[in-house]
């Protein structure tokens, strides 16, 4: 068996990271006000914890927690000054007083405080979260030219925008309509790095014929990908919200997450994989993450966590073999029914004929 290659991965702008990188979103969102010290006790061990097994790259946004998750980051970066980290950060959803996220300098603002939070000088990855740039784009341009003169500050290294992605339920129109919105605005802003929601669930987007991946590694672009467990769904432990759409480009009304059928239809699906490869723990979290990280070298994962152990399944699936291209053929005929039986369910029913 050969041994899967954890080596750091060129994601575009000389940005080398691990294959698994880290998501700072759970950060900052306790419901209970009176844990919130405790939690971020938590975070941060879990934070030190990934990096000692190999983690470099860590994900946030100026709008998880309100920029609590950054601030918990920066404090991470100042105990390791030397690690070569690569930070990763997001614009587009607060406004503050500014008309629209993108207008006049505010991404110029939010990056202020965004440096300010993580105690740093300069950002890796600076990503336009979002593809709304107000009334026909009338903020687009200045987003664009803000974003290419802080990479020529040397203040970004590299620039980021959101992926493609629909929910299930859409139709055929909704998703060739994403597809050609991304298509569009991927040729105006010219990113190094596309960041996506992205997992064995997703609805496949077709661009220009070929899939993210292709089309990504045939312009030169890096890829990070978001989810890649589907919020714990793919690792057989259902999350009490299952696949949340926070952030997403197209929102359809009423179809934010999955109802509790289709996660039943999800844990039914992976029985499959189990019968094959065995219940052992982790397991599933290992042909998740692999399944993901063998699409393409020019590609990373970020994932989730809310206790350390979380972070150690991930990250130990790694220090295994390889899934071969039979068990990846396996796997992906698991998954290909899955999302099958959530187009199923996902389909308005059609009002049947009265009869007389």
């Amino acid at each position: 068996m050969t041994a899967f290659d954890s080596t750091k991965r060129h994601l575009g702008q000389g940005l080398f990271a691990h294959p698994l990188g880290v998501n700072c979103g759970a950060i900052g969102v306790s419901e209970d006000p009176h844990q919130a010290e405790t939690s971020d006790g938590h975070f941060l061990d879990g934070l030190r914890r990934a990096v000692e097994l190999g983690a470099n790259l860590f994900d946030t946004a100026d709008c998880y927690g309100a920029g609590h998750a950054e601030r918990m980051l920066g404090r991470l970066l100042r105990e390791h000054p030397d690690e070569n980290l690569v930070t990763s950060s997001k614009v587009g959803h607060i406004r503050g007083s500014a008309p629209h996220p993108y207008a006049g300098r505010h991404i110029h603002h939010q990056l202020q405080q965004t440096l300010e939070n993580l105690y740093a000088e300069e950002l890796d990855l600076y990503t336009l979260d979002s593809w709304d740039f107000g009334p026909q784009d009338r903020y687009l341009g200045s987003a664009i030219e803000q974003m290419r003169t802080l990479r020529d500050v040397g203040a970004v290294r590299a620039i980021g925008m959101r992926g493609p992605y629909v929910p299930y339920g859409a139709t055929p129109a909704e998703r060739e309509a994403c597809a050609a919105r991304f298509l569009r605005l991927f040729r105006i802003i010219r990113p190094n790095i596309v960041w996506t929601r992205f997992n064995a669930l997703t609805p496949v987007i077709s661009l220009e014929g070929e899939d993210l991946f292709a089309f990504t590694a045939r312009h030169g672009a890096g890829v990070i990908l978001g989810a890649p467990l589907a919020h714990g769904l793919l690792t057989g432990r259902a999350p009490r919200n299952p696949m949340p759409d926070h952030g997403s480009a197209v929102r359809p009304t009423g179809r934010a997450s999955l109802t509790p059928e289709q996660v039943a239809r999800v844990t039914a699906g992976l029985q499959p994989l189990r019968v094959h490869f065995g219940s052992e723990p982790g397991t599933l979290t290992r042909l998740a993450l692999l399944s993901c990280l063998q699409r393409a070298d020019h590609c990373a994962a970020v994932v989730g966590f809310t206790t350390k152990a979380q972070l150690e399944e991930s990250f130990g699936c790694l220090s295994g073999p390889a899934l071969t291209a039979s068990e990846l053929e396996v796997i992906d005929r698991a998954y290909a029914q899955i999302r099958a039986d959530l187009e199923r369910q996902s389909r308005p029913r059609l009002p049947q004929p009265v009869r007389t």
